[in-house]
């Protein structure tokens, strides 16, 4: 008995670690990631910027439907395709890169709606203060990639953030408004 007993053990302990789940460590592809804004301009039009130079990891497993992202943003690389409003964006008045020089963005709380990602939830830090944000993911898939030759990970998400709650506070006074919406489409290569 005693021996069918740990045959039992001895195969159900093998079944789970099979059964494990994997984490797999994701580089961010710089050429197929980027974070842009969106703010209204007196409800006129709206004004969009990117942020050029980013770097970050995601860890996934896919099994557990967990993760890790973290990207960080360089400031000073902001392109709004207009040189003199980079500059005003990049000033004391706005992000103030001299003080902080990258924004950051790590999330750690995965939701997922059976085998699709639907949000990321984690921390966001602009102007050294820290606020919870959720991207919600608009679309994400993993493909093995032909010219890589790894799989890559990536996907659209979008979240709205009250500025202010980061020290972003110009022109609120002249009625520009708190809200500002993030689009980051992400993509990151299996290591």
């Amino acid at each position: 008995m005693r021996l069918h007993t740990f045959a039992l053990a001895a195969v159900a302990a093998l079944i789970a670690t099979g059964a494990q789940a994997e984490t797999a460590t994701y580089a961010i592809d710089p050429t197929h990631t980027f974070a842009t804004f969106e703010i209204s301009h007196f409800g006129a039009s709206v004004n969009r910027g990117r942020f050029d130079k980013k770097e970050g990891t995601v860890q996934l497993d896919k099994a557990a439907k967990t993760g890790k992202v973290d990207l960080t943003l360089q400031i000073s690389s902001i392109n709004t395709g207009t040189p003199p409003f980079d500059k005003h964006l990049q000033s004391a008045d706005i992000f103030d890169v001299a003080q902080h020089p990258t924004a950051r963005f790590v999330g750690d709380q995965f939701t997922f709606d059976g085998d699709k990602l639907v949000s990321v939830t984690g921390q966001m830090t602009i102007k050294g203060r820290t606020q919870p944000v959720t991207f919600k993911a608009n679309q994400f898939a993993c493909y093995d990639s032909p010219m890589l030759k790894r799989e890559v990970c990536g996907g659209d998400f979008e979240a709205t953030i009250d500025r202010t709650a980061f020290g972003v506070d110009y022109g609120v006074q002249y009625g520009f408004p708190k809200n500002v919406r993030i689009v980051a489409q992400i993509e990151a290569v299996k290591q």
